[in-house]
Order: structure tokens, then C-alpha cells, then sequence
């Protein structure tokens, strides 16, 4: 039987990935089947809350080998990778999960609860996480697979429950997420963090934890919910092994949950048309200088086939911005990001210089090709004379510039990533061009 639970957090604390926990612990007489999922949707989405997260679990009885994959206090949890015909009764889930889910949301939240034995139409997932959906359709479908539900509010929190219940993994990651102790929630973490950035270089798998350009921790949230730190990568067993190094205050629990972040499914490469709040990989051409407005933010436009798209790097996004102010018109690249309604922006994500064009500047006046004396201007717009010989030219002597930019990918530091944004690293990418004060 397959649970999904969305929207139970708030800017204000708690976290929907605890949560999942909370029910996993209460199921201790079933088995879980599979890892939990960390579903990541369209983060374009207005009124998400941090990182539009629906998870996902299923639960019945296992057969086979299990695999090791959390502590919940001093419980070890194992999950199966396959299960028998048995589905537990939903209603009999339902009243065990309300209780966690009242206990664990926020006010300024709509939380929801989905129970079925059938999974929604994998489209849900590809909808969710592009577009903005409509709950109407969510509801057709929930009726369609008859499954059973919850909602508090206006019941937001079905429309991710849906979409999410309806992920077929293709690119995967996981990820580790340790918590506190309640005691300890909303207070100053505590953590050694010479150690996560041995971490991030002594396991390849692993990415987003580190930032070596800034050296600083990429893995630890400043927001008051219970979660410790969120330790990302691509191997369960080299999370599970990592983590043991890592130094912090005392963990009451942790869990590694399978999810679609760091894979780039938000993007919609070949769009018909540009939508608000949706994520477009964008070919184009430079089509003016960077501009710069208060609050270190920067701008530049590109010729894209849908017209003139201007594109920003914003100030969280550090010396990425350099990225920007390097460009010049006529550079080809791909524009990876979110399109804002107003101001109609592309929030860059990622650049793609597909090949730079080249720049000159001014070394001299023409030189007379019969005297050898540099020729004069005889002002804006008009040609440059020879006074002894009356030559003329339109040209002055040029000299190519060096670019700073090559082609190739770049990105931000780690921390002004999107959680499904796809590293380079995973993209068996290395950035050409180290920014300024960055490693060699």
C-alpha cells in the first residue's frame, strides 16, 4: 500500500521528510518495500514552502533480503526490494497517520494525505514537476484509482501527494537526512565542519555538501526544522558509511531516502511556448551587456526563437554572477532556469556557452599604406584621412581581446543551487573557468 503526505511544513519550522519517519516508526508491524521517497516538485510553484517536497512510502510484507537504511532512537529500520501480494487496510492506516499528521503541521500549511494500492498515472509526476496543476484534475484522478485521503485546509498538500505517488524512477539520488533531538529544535547547530568537507572529498558519490570555492557547509539548514543535516550522493551504502564521519551534536534519528534531486526533471527542454513559473533549458544568442542594479543583481538578454528573454543572476548566487559579466552579444549558449511572471525573468540556474565570439579592441588609428604616418579622425561616424596623402580608411587597427569565458557549463556555489538542479558533477561535467578567489 502506498502512503504520501505533502505540505505539513512552514517556513516557520517543522519538516513533511520527519514526518515520514513518524510514520514509519508507527507501521512497525508491517515492513517498508523500498526506500522512502523525497519527491522534489516544480519549484517554480509560488507557494511552496522551501523545497516543494512530497513524500512518498509503501508498505506491506517483504520477502527477499533487506536492506539497512535507518535508526529511529534505537530501532534499526531495513527495508525489502519486493513484497508479497498482501496490502494492509487503508483505513485501518488512516486513522494511525492523522494523529502524526495533527501533531506535525504547521497552521500556515494544507496538509495531505493520499492511501492506495494503485499509483497514479506517471503523468501526474511529469505534470507536477514542469507545471503548475489544478486540483480539479488531481481530484478526477484520486477517484480514478480510488484511494483514500485526508486533507486539512484546502487540502494543498493532495495536489504533491498525487504527483508524487506517481514518480517512476529513472535518474535517482538519495539522501541521508539526520534529525535532532526535539529539545534541540530551533536552537544553534552544532557541527564540526572540517569534517563534512572531508566528507564531500573522500566520497566521489557524493555532491552539494561542500562549497570549496567559499569553503563553506552546503548541507546544513539555517531554518528552525528538526533536520539536522542532508547528506546527498549517489551511492546509498557510501551515505550510510560518510555519515559516520561527520561530526555534530547527538542525532535522534536518521534515514536515507531515495529522491529525484540533482537530476534536472524539472526542465523542459523543447518548449512550444514560454509559461510563468516553469523551468526551460533555452538556446539563444547574446543580445546585450550585462546590467547591474542595486542589490548586486545582474541582468543580460539573449535572442531566443520565442524573442528577446532577459535572463538575471541574483546576488545569492556569489561570483556565478562573474558568469554573466564575462558574456558578450554574439556568445551562443543555453539559458537553464526559472521563467518569473513579473518581472518576465529567466532566474539562471545553470549556463551552458555553447561558443564565445570574439572581441577587439582599438590599438591605433589606420596607418596611410603610402607615408606610414597614422592617419586622423575626422569625427564620429566618418572615415579616418591622411593629411599628406589624402588616403582614407574605415578601419582602425585592431587587436584581439583574450576572453575570460570559454565554452563550456557553469554553475553557482552549492548553496544557491535548486534542489533538482543537476550538478556538473553529476553531469561528468568540470567547469572550464574557476571564478575569482575559487580553487585552481
Amino acid at each position: 500500500m502506498f502512503v504520501a503526505v505533502d505540505d505539513t511544513d512552514s517556513m516557520k519550522g517543522n519538516c513533511t521528510t520527519f514526518l515520514a519517519t513518524e510514520i514509519i516508526r508507527e507501521f512497525h508491524d508491517l515492513d517498508l518495500i523500498g526506500n522512502p521517497r523525497l519527491v522534489r516538485l516544480n519549484p517554480a510553484t509560488p507557494w511552496k514552502t522551501r523545497g516543494n517536497g512530497s513524500l512518498v512510502m509503501r508498505f506491506g510484507k517483504g520477502v527477499g533480503k533487506r536492506r539497512f537504511i535507518g535508526m529511529i532512537s534505537d530501532r534499526e529500520i531495513y527495508c525489502y526490494d519486493r513484497c508479497t501480494s498482501f496490502e494492509p487496510d487503508p483505513e485501518m492506516m488512516k486513522k494511525r497517520i492523522i494523529p502524526h499528521i495533527e501533531a506535525h503541521h504547521e497552521n500556515d500549511a494544507d496538509p495531505g494525505l493520499l492511501i492506495s494500492k494503485v499509483k497514479p498515472s506517471q503523468s501526474f509526476y511529469w505534470r507536477g514537476v514542469r507545471t503548475i496543476m489544478d486540483r480539479k484534475v488531481i481530484n478526477e484522478e484520486i477517484e480514478r484509482i480510488g484511494a483514500t485521503t485526508f486533507e486539512i485546509g484546502c487540502g494543498r498538500g493532495l495536489i504533491g501527494c498525487t504527483c508524487g505517488m506517481a514518480w517512476r524512477p529513472r535518474d535517482t539520488t538519495f539522501e541521508l537526512l539526520s534529525y535532532r533531538p526535539s529539545n534541540r529544535w530551533g536552537t544553534e547547530r552544532i557541527f564540526d565542519p572540517i569534517t563534512i568537507r572531508n566528507v564531500e572529498h573522500g566520497y566521489p558519490t557524493t555532491f552539494n555538501s561542500w562549497e570549496d570555492r567559499m569553503q563553506k557547509v552546503a548541507m546544513v539548514p539555517a531554518t528552525p526544522c528538526p533536520v539536522m543535516y542532508g547528506l546527498r550522493g549517489d551511492d546509498e551504502k557510501d551515505l550510510i558509511k560518510a555519515s559516520k564521519e561527520i561530526s555534530t551534536e547527538p542525532i535522534e534519528r536518521w534515514m536515507v531516502f531515495l529522491t529525484n534531486q540533482g537530476t534536472d526533471d524539472h526542465l523542459i527542454r523543447d518548449p512550444k511556448e514560454l509559461i510563468p513559473n516553469q523551468s526551460y533549458i533555452l538556446k539563444g544568442t547574446i543580445a546585450s551587456q550585462p546590467r547591474h542594479i542595486s542589490g548586486g543583481h545582474v541582468f543580460i538578454d539573449i535572442e531566443t526563437r520565442f524573442g528577446t528573454v532577459t535572463c538575471g543572476a541574483y546576488e545569492p548566487s556569489k561570483e556565478f554572477r562573474h558568469t554573466v559579466d564575462w558574456l558578450i552579444p554574439g556568445d551562443e549558449v543555453e539559458m537553464v532556469g526559472e521563467l518569473r511572471d513579473e518581472p518576465r525573468t529567466l532566474n539562471i540556474e545553470k549556463i551552458h556557452v555553447i561558443s564565445s565570439a570574439e572581441e577587439y579592441r582599438k590599438v591605433s588609428n589606420p596607418v596611410c599604406p603610402k607615408c606610414g604616418r597614422t592617419m586622423k579622425s575626422k569625427g564620429v561616424g566618418q572615415p579616418y584621412k591622411c593629411k599628406k596623402c589624402h588616403t582614407s580608411s574605415t578601419e582602425p587597427i585592431l587587436e584581439e581581446m583574450t576572453r575570460w569565458i570559454v565554452p563550456g557549463w557553469y554553475e553557482p556555489p552549492t548553496a544557491a543551487r535548486r534542489h533538482l538542479s543537476k550538478p556538473l558533477k553529476r553531469m561528468d561535467q568540470i567547469q572550464p573557468v574557476e571564478f575569482i578567489n575559487g580553487r585552481s
